[in-house]
């Protein structure tokens, strides 16, 4: 838990590099230590339930609480404005033990019906399979979602921008109508990060991170996190991490609580490169689209004026007959890497094929499946701008482009 009082007073750069950090009481060492232990030596005697933790119990056993990982925990909960974090092993990790604690069977959940695959495979195939009414709905359509959620809904799950369309969710107006029913919203805010958007402050009550992405920055651990009050949180901690065990290194935790320092300084330069990129694309005369949400020809620009305070480094963009360019895309590019993920130092690009997601992770059909044509048509190149100069990126680009 954090003392949000005393974050309220700090900037942003201040907390990336000291939130959740103290001196070593010992050694007076000025940077975190990793405590790799996976049990602590006990001066009075614990439960040996996870139900039974008290809220100041001191470090027992790595699974339920470990030092190193707690930083970078409360390191988090200041840069989004939370009360309570807990990390995973990884973003899929974060995401199963919302979805696992929070659902039962005969619950509704109304999810985006584009999103990060991997989640929406989770839900249409586990949570359906375990009796969990999935609803899939266009979330910038807010007639739609007032139609979807319904009384018996326990959970509405929006990612914004959304992989890999960028579609930008309104998550005040979202949180609104989800309120409204009794149910609670879920923001996967991957792409955004604590420096473009916190969630929290306009009505979300969970917000997911894939920690692998902008947070680590680097490309070299993976780790995911969930940031929520202390009461939603309580499932999450025992069971969807503790009974789950999907839990983080503590060395990842290190690695991303270093990356976490430069978050704020990294994501000035992520926009600014991916600003030049997009206007380099759309005036390419072999881009037919460019997707991305700083652009004036963004469909949602002005709802990511207004809800981000940066517009990060992801963006996507058409050519006609992408597909056919895939080789030359790995074979020709030397700067940019052809390779799923996101948010490293370095840039990254992959195409997203639309009727391998639709017959794979999505299965969208009618108004949906139009809906997603709209955005991405037949697929998108979904690039990942690094921290590269912007010349060499366009330059690199036009390579393969011409």
């Amino acid at each position: 838990m954090t003392d949000q009082s005393e974050n309220k007073k700090k900037g942003r750069n201040t907390l990336a590099v000291h939130a959740g950090e103290r001196p070593d009481p010992n050694t007076r060492a000025s940077a975190p230590n990793i405590v790799m232990s996976s049990t602590f030596v006990l001066d009075e005697p614990v439960g040996f339930s996870a139900y039974d933790i008290p809220d100041e119990a001191p470090y027992i056993y790595s699974r339920w609480r470990n030092p190193t990982v707690q930083q970078l925990e409360e390191k988090l909960s200041a840069l989004e404005n939370a009360r309570a974090c807990r990390c995973f092993a990884s973003g899929m990790a974060a995401t199963s033990a919302v979805l696992f604690s929070v659902l039962k069977t005969g619950d509704r959940l109304v999810m985006s019906d584009a999103n990060y695959p991997g989640t929406a495979e989770l839900a249409r195939n586990d949570l359906a399979r375990m009796g969990i009414d999935v609803v899939t709905v266009d979330l910038s359509d807010l007639q739609a979602v007032e139609q979807a959620v319904t009384q018996e809904t326990a959970l509405v799950w929006g990612e914004t921008p959304a992989n890999p369309t960028m579609r930008i969710t309104d998550i005040s107006k979202i949180a609104q109508i989800a309120h409204q029913q009794g149910a609670r919203l879920v923001i996967d805010s991957t792409f955004a990060t604590p420096i473009a958007t916190r969630p929290m402050t306009l009505g979300a009550d969970y917000v997911i991170h894939s920690l692998t992405k902008y947070c680590c920055g680097h490309g070299d651990a993976m780790g995911g996190a969930v940031l929520a009050s202390d009461e939603d949180m309580r499932a999450i901690e025992t069971d969807g991490q503790i009974h789950m065990g999907g839990v983080i290194s503590p060395f990842n935790a290190w690695l991303i609580n270093r990356g976490l320092a430069t978050l704020p300084l990294r994501m000035k330069a992520h926009q600014a490169n991916a600003m030049a990129v997009a206007q380099f694309l759309e005036a390419h005369p072999r881009v037919t689209k460019v997707l991305y949400p700083g652009l004036p020809s963004h469909p949602h620009h002005e709802l990511a004026k207004k809800q981000m305070d940066n517009f990060s480094g992801m963006l996507s963009f058409q050519i006609d007959n992408g597909a056919d360019i895939v080789a030359q895309m790995m074979s020709k590019l030397q700067i940019i890497h052809y390779a799923v993920s996101l948010g490293h130092h370095r840039s990254l690009i992959c195409w997203m094929d639309t009727d391998d997601l639709m017959s794979s992770s999505y299965r969208l059909s009618g108004k949906q499946l139009q809906a997603y044509r709209d955005f991405a048509g037949d697929g998108v190149y979904r690039v990942s701008v690094g921290l590269e100069d912007p010349e060499d990126l366009c330059e690199d680009l036009a390579r393969v482009l011409g």
